[in-house]
């Protein structure tokens, strides 16, 4: 018989989790939409407990950010960039319509709604 040391959640509480967090991040990005920047503060101190004079960076503190960071690092970031540009066309590409004519006058096809 099977020992089992650590079991994952079942799919039905794994999915109304999912759910929670879906309809969380929804609430706050309709809220960000509708009230801007003084809703971005609030969020921004409720999660990360930061709270700046001002959200936008100048040149001189982009540059500094940049300096403090390794050349690897760099590098690791370019690279994850890369992948995630690449894997998010491929999604873009998956989800585009398609239209196939099988036989003469026979078109087969969906459309994304």
């Amino acid at each position: 018989m099977a020992r089992y040391l650590k079991r994952g959640q079942s799919a039905e509480v794994t999915a109304r989790e999912d759910d929670r967090v879906r309809e969380a991040v929804e609430r706050i990005i309709a809220d960000i939409g509708s009230r801007g920047d003084a809703a971005l503060r609030e969020y921004s101190e409720r999660f990360d407990r930061w709270l700046p004079d001002s959200f936008r960076l100048d040149a001189d503190a982009i540059e500094a950010c940049r300096k403090s960071l390794s050349d690897r690092v760099i590098d690791d970031i370019r690279f994850a960039q890369a992948q995630i540009r690449n894997f998010a066309r491929a999604q873009r590409d998956a989800l585009r319509d398609v239209e196939v004519e099988t036989l003469p006058g026979v078109v087969l096809g969906h459309r994304n709604l």
